[in-house]
Formats: structure tokens, C-alpha cells, sequence
């Protein structure tokens, strides 16, 4: 049974990798607020547009995780490196498929999803450039599953830092046009975050290559491509695909329906949505090493342990979660006003980041037990009881933003339905449900 200290040696490098990592979102969007409201709108649009793109990726790469994972845990250490290559392979086929795709239907896309011509053509210039990235953010997953998976979290930090880093420094001088290089705007900020990618990725290559013992790992060679593994990594990752893509698609339904409401409500939501992915991130880091270590202790005989394991990590995550809140609520003109200096956007943002602030301490617990579901190999449960979810959320968002047309903070309301429902209903599944003899 994993105690609490081991159980934050593997959160906390997760943690700070995710907060290095969000910097790309917090900088592109703090960068852009100083811009105009068109380019704010443009960012959440194109960005939200990219990572529900992204999110098939990263669905596959939890399904690689999660086998990893319990290969590790059965001390099959050889049985590691197959999965991370043939997964590599198949992520980055993948990657050049989507992006080849969307080169071809962006312009038709993105005027079919958005209404203001000023917002159209923004987001059409950031997105056209973002969409690079894939190349080598869909390989990243992969090395995040493999470190993830055997439990050598500290090289997601250092991974992200150096991401981090790169685009901080690229967002000033693209964006504004310092030290002598033109001023591309939006189009600097999605120049940024692909250039940024591509040092991650980087990164990783060289790291793995000096530190890991391949040998031990099965690292050391890629052999041929191998379908049938590729097929059993597909046999527990399409469901995580399929989920990850539904959820983000949910999430830019939400923007379309504030886009309808004009771009000050757009730009208002991008700010607070901002501070929610920051929010976000130790309940996220927690909610993969619950994942992690269920699939690692399931591996090792430990089944009857796991309700136990994830009712400690919810509890550390509720904990972080209150002072994270806490320190919103106390110092709200601070926070918001890293995005824009405008006084009266400042105080349109506040009410929605309090209703935010309430979603998060529900999914501080909600996502800890939800992954955990998916840790237990049964990724299939997991997404048809987020289709259930999102079923009403999409309902709710519909009524609220396109037809009433409630401000900001109501539409935010959303939020808190979703994490409360995906708690209850995890729960019940983990404690009702036949999932201890699952075989992977």
C-alpha cells in the first residue's frame, strides 16, 4: 500500500509539470488581454479548438499509461518499451493525419462554429499556425505515459519547465515584436506554443536516451510496427479518446454559445477559464497518480486496497483545493488582473470566477474517483457514464447560453452540475460495480 509521502512523490512532479505547462495557456492568454479583446476571444477559440483535437491524442496516450502502468506494477518490465514505441508510432500517424485534415477544413469549419467576422478571421490566423504543434505534442503524451506509467515522475517537471520557458520568452518577442523580430499578434502566440513543443519533445529524446536504463525497459529497440499491439493499446484507449474528445467538444460548446453573447462575454470567459485550467492543475496531477497507482496496484495483487487509495488522494486534493479557493475569493482583483488592466472587465470576471471556485472544490473530489475508474482498466464505464453527464451539460449550456442567454456567471453554473453528477455517479460505480477482476 502506497503512504502518503510516496503517493506525493508521484504527484508533485506531475503537479509542477502541469503548472509549467499551463504557463502556454496563461501567458498566450495574459499576452493576447494586452492586445485587444478580438485577439483574447481568437486565443480561447483556436486553443480550445486545437486541444479537442489534442485530446484524442492524449486519450490514447492514458490507454498506453494505464498498460504501462500495470506492466510496471507486474515488475514485466521488458513489456514496457513495445507499448511506448508502437503507441509513439501510431500517435504521431495520427498527427499527420489531423493536421493534414484541418489545414484543408479549417476556414470552413471555424465560420460554421463562429459568428463575428472579427472573431472568425483571429482565431482562423491562430489556429492555421497552432495546428503544427501536433507533430510533436502527440509524441509528448507519449513520453508523459511512459514516465507516468512507471512512476518516474520528476522528468515532467523538468520537461515542462524547459516548454514553459520557450514560450514565455517567444510570446513576448512574437507577439509584441521585441528584439527585432516582427509583431505577429495572434499568430506569434500560436508560433510560440509549436515551437515550444517541438523543445519538449526534444527534451524528452535526449533525457530518456542518457538516463533510463533502455535495456531494462525494452527501450533499446523499436522493431518493426507492430498492429496487434497497437490494437490492444486501442482495445483500453478508445474509450479514453472518445471521452477526452467529448469533453473538450462540451467545453467549446460552451464558448460558442458565450461567442453568441458577444466578444466582451467571450473575452470575460477566456479570462476566468484561464484561472480555472491553473485551478485545475493539482487536482489533475493528483487525479493521474490516482489513475496510475490503482492500475500499478491492481498489478501487484492489491485490489482490495483501492477504494482506500483513492479516498486518501481525494482528501489531499480536497485540502489543496480549499486554499487554492481561499486564496481566489480573498484576492480576486489580483489574480484577474494578470490578464487585463481594464477595470470594468476586471469586475464583470469576478462573479464567474466565484462560481468557478465552487465547481472546483466538487471536482477536486469528483475527478480523484473518476479516474480512478479508469485506472481499473474498465475505460469503457468511464465513458458512458461521462456521456451521461455531458448529455445534460450540452442540454443545460444550450437553454442557459443560446436561448436565455444568461450572463457569464449563470453559464458558469455548468461547471459545478458536471463535477457534482461525476462525483455521485463515481462513487456508486466504484463501490456497486463488478471491476476487481478486470484483466488488461
Amino acid at each position: 500500500m502506497y503512504t502518503n509521502k510516496e503517493i506525493w512523490n508521484v504527484t508533485y512532479p506531475i503537479f509542477l509539470g502541469l503548472l509549467a505547462q499551463n504557463v502556454i495557456n496563461v501567458t498566450d492568454t495574459a499576452f493576447l488581454g494586452h492586445v485587444s479583446e478580438v485577439a483574447l476571444g481568437a486565443s480561447a477559440m483556436g486553443g480550445l479548438l486545437y486541444i479537442c483535437i489534442y485530446t484524442v491524442a492524449f486519450g490514447f496516450s492514458v490507454g498506453s499509461q494505464i498498460l504501462i502502468a500495470r506492466r510496471n506494477g507486474e515488475g514485466n518490465y521488458h513489456a514496457v518499451g513495445p507499448i511506448m514505441w508502437q503507441g509513439s508510432a501510431f500517435s504521431f500517424g495520427m498527427a499527420v493525419v489531423l493536421l493534414a485534415a484541418m489545414y484543408l477544413f479549417a476556414e470552413p469549419l471555424i465560420r460554421l462554429l463562429i459568428t463575428s467576422d472579427n472573431i472568425y478571421h483571429a482565431t482562423y490566423e491562430f489556429f492555421t499556425w497552432r495546428i503544427w504543434g501536433f507533430l510533436f505534442a502527440f509524441v509528448n503524451v507519449m513520453f508523459r505515459a511512459l514516465y507516468i506509467g512507471i512512476t518516474k515522475t520528476k522528468v515532467l517537471t523538468m520537461s515542462a519547465v524547459v516548454m514553459a520557458a520557450v514560450n514565455v520568452i517567444l510570446d513576448y518577442v512574437l507577439v509584441f515584436g521585441e528584439w527585432g523580430f516582427p509583431e505577429m499578434g495572434v499568430r506569434g502566440a500560436a508560433l510560440a506554443s509549436v515551437i515550444a513543443e517541438a523543445s519538449s519533445l526534444v527534451f524528452y529524446l535526449v533525457y530518456t536516451y542518457a538516463k533510463i536504463d533502455l535495456h531494462k525497459y525494452g527501450l533499446h529497440r523499436f522493431g518493426q510496427f507492430d498492429w496487434n499491439m497497437v490494437v490492444r493499446i486501442l482495445h483500453i484507449s478508445c474509450f479514453t479518446m472518445v471521452q477526452y474528445f467529448l469533453s473538450m467538444a462540451i467545453w467549446f460548446v460552451f464558448f460558442m454559445a458565450l461567442e453568441r453573447l458577444g466578444e466582451r462575454q467571450l473575452a470575460i470567459a477566456n479570462i476566468v477559464r484561464s484561472v480555472y485550467v491553473v485551478l485545475l492543475i493539482p487536482v489533475q496531477a493528483l487525479s493521474t497518480t490516482a489513475n496510475s497507482l490503482v492500475s500499478n496496484l491492481i498489478g501487484s495483487g492489491g485490489v482490495s486496497k483501492v477504494m482506500y487509495l483513492l479516498n486518501r488522494i481525494a482528501r489531499m486534493s480536497f485540502l489543496i483545493m480549499v486554499v487554492c479557493v481561499v486564496l481566489c475569493v480573498a484576492f480576486p482583483h489580483a489574480i484577474l488582473s494578470v490578464y487585463t488592466g481594464e477595470e470594468a472587465l476586471l469586475h464583470e470576471s469576478e462573479l464567474a470566477l466565484y462560481v468557478v471556485c465552487v465547481a472546483m472544490l466538487i471536482a477536486a473530489l469528483s475527478n480523484v474517483y473518476f479516474n480512478g475508474i479508469s485506472g481499473t482498466g474498465n475505460t469503457q464505464a468511464a465513458l458512458v457514464l461521462e456521456i451521461g453527464i455531458q448529455v445534460f451539460y450540452a442540454l443545460y449550456i444550450i437553454i442557459i447560453g443560446m436561448v436565455v442567454q444568461a450572463p457569464v456567471e449563470i453559464c458558469f453554473t455548468t461547471e459545478v452540475i458536471y463535477y457534482t453528477l461525476m462525483l455521485v455517479f463515481s462513487v456508486i460505480y466504484l463501490k456497486k460495480a463488478k471491476w476487481q477482476n478486470k484483466k488488461i
